[in-house]
């Protein structure tokens, strides 16, 4: 299964881009309050974490103002689909049956989320069809 060639976010990354989905566009400093909460990490780190990632392309930084303000390039769900598709490909030899399972086993499902997975279950059958 052939996939773009988005640069994949890392762990520390990805930290980042949460908190701008969260957020919406945001300073380095409203980045940097958002994630102390959590882990100590200093803001010069934070700053140079989302200068690379402007570089990388995973975020766009918009200069007009003299406090830069940083966005995710792609939506949430675009960079999950992502991940996800590479942890198929190259963990589960493209088996989403697999996936599915593993996950599953690893982590146990809501009522509520049974449901859901069993509604869209239903409408990728029923689109197939």
């Amino acid at each position: 299964m052939a996939r773009q060639n988005t640069p994949r976010p890392t762990d520390a990354e990805l930290e980042i881009l949460s908190v701008l989905w969260e957020r919406g566009p945001s300073t380095v400093r409203e980045v940097h309050e958002s994630l102390s909460g959590t882990k100590d990490t200093g803001y010069t780190t934070v700053l140079k974490l989302m200068q690379i990632m402007s570089e990388k392309g995973l975020v766009r930084r918009d200069e007009r103002e003299r406090a830069h303000v940083y966005e995710a390039r792609l939506p949430q769900e675009q960079t999950q689909r992502q991940l996800v598709g590479d942890l198929l490909d190259k963990a589960f030899q493209g088996s989403a049956m697999k996936l599915v399972m593993h996950a599953l086993a690893t982590n146990k499902a809501s009522a509520k989320e049974l449901s859901e997975i069993r509604r869209v279950l239903d409408e990728f059958e029923r689109g197939a069809k």
